[in-house]
C-alpha cells in the first residue's frame, strides 16, 4: 500500500524557517505564515520536511487512493517561494491573473518574492481555496477549530 511521504509533523514551523538561508525568503516566510495564518484561523503545521500547512482535510478518490493534506500551505524553496491551493476550484484561474508576478504548475504557485504579488489577492486565493475543498470534503476538514476570515483581515 502506498503511503504518503508528506504528513503533518509535531516539527517547529519557526524553526524551519530560522533554517532558510536566503535573508529574504526568510523575511517573506515570516511574512507568509502571518498571512496564510490569519485569513484561515489555523496555526502553520510543518507537513513534511519543507511545506508549512494550515488546516486539513481527508480526500478520498474514486480509484480508492486517499489521504491527508494541508487545505493550504507554502514552501519557502530555494529557487522560489511555491504556494499551494486546491485544485480545481474554478475562481483560482481568474484570480491568479490579478496576483501578479508568478508562474503556475497543476497545484503550485510559484512566487519570487512576496513584494512581486498583491496580498490582498493572495488573501482572495487562500480564502477561495479553504471554501473549495470545505464544499468538497465537507466531512473531512481538520485542525483546529476555525472559520475563514472572509474579508481576508
Amino acid at each position: 500500500m502506498y503511503e504518503l511521504k508528506t504528513k503533518e509533523t509535531d516539527n517547529s514551523v519557526i524553526e524551519f524557517i530560522e533554517m532558510v538561508e536566503n535573508p529574504q525568503k526568510r523575511e517573506d516566510a515570516y511574512i507568509l505564515l502571518d498571512i496564510f495564518a490569519h485569513t484561515t484561523g489555523y496555526p502553520g503545521k510543518l507537513w513534511g520536511n519543507s511545506i508549512i500547512g494550515f488546516g486539513s482535510y481527508h480526500y478520498k478518490y474514486a480509484s480508492g487512493h486517499e489521504g491527508d493534506a494541508p487545505l493550504v500551505g507554502f514552501s519557502p524553496r530555494k529557487g522560489k517561494t511555491s504556494l499551494y491551493f486546491a485544485v480545481g476550484d474554478t475562481k483560482r484561474e481568474a484570480l491568479l491573473q490579478e496576483l501578479g508576478k508568478h508562474t503556475s504548475g497543476k497545484a503550485c504557485v510559484y512566487i519570487n518574492k512576496v513584494a512581486d504579488i498583491q496580498v490582498e489577492v493572495l488573501k482572495e486565493l487562500i480564502v477561495a481555496s479553504v471554501n473549495f475543498l470545505k464544499e468538497t470534503y465537507p466531512d473531512g476538514i481538520g485542525g483546529a477549530a476555525a472559520a475563514v476570515n472572509e474579508a481576508g483581515e
